[in-house]
């Protein structure tokens, strides 16, 4: 049996002690397992460019009310996430792009009609991230 010899040759490797490639790869592994935690199980799909445009719109128009309730609205508007995971909306209707755009552009109860305010790609885009349950 050979003596342990920290920096003896492998084929094919440069000349680096054992234990200096040891603990490389143990780094190596180490950022790997990093990465893969803060990824979480679950990677985060990327948004479209139609649903990251509808994102900002949602932020801008419709956040301050359906998440933040900035306006400090004693009835709270209904929380927008997940809207299409439903088969209804808040408001009993079918959950539908056609019956959110109306909503939307005539309002409905306490919320104020947006027509006008969103040309055909805008809410195109809204729905498309509303599609995404609120990523």
């Amino acid at each position: 049996m050979a003596a342990y010899s920290p920096t003896r040759l492998q084929p094919g490797l440069p000349l680096i002690p054992v234990r200096a490639r040891g603990v490389a790869f143990l780094g190596l592994a180490g950022l790997v397992l990093a990465g893969l935690a803060l990824a979480g199980c679950h990677g985060t799909a990327v948004l479209t460019t139609q649903q990251a445009e509808g994102k900002d719109l949602y932020q801008v128009r419709c956040a301050h009310c359906h998440e933040d309730n900035d306006l400090g609205l004693k009835k709270v508007p209904p929380n927008l996430r997940g809207v299409f995971n439903q088969p209804v909306l808040p408001s009993g209707a079918p959950a539908t792009d056609e019956n959110v755009k109306r909503v939307v552009l005539s309002g409905k109860g306490m919320m104020p009609s947006f027509a006008g305010r969103f040309t055909e790609e805008q809410m195109a885009a809204l729905l498309a991230y509303l599609h995404t349950g609120l990523r």
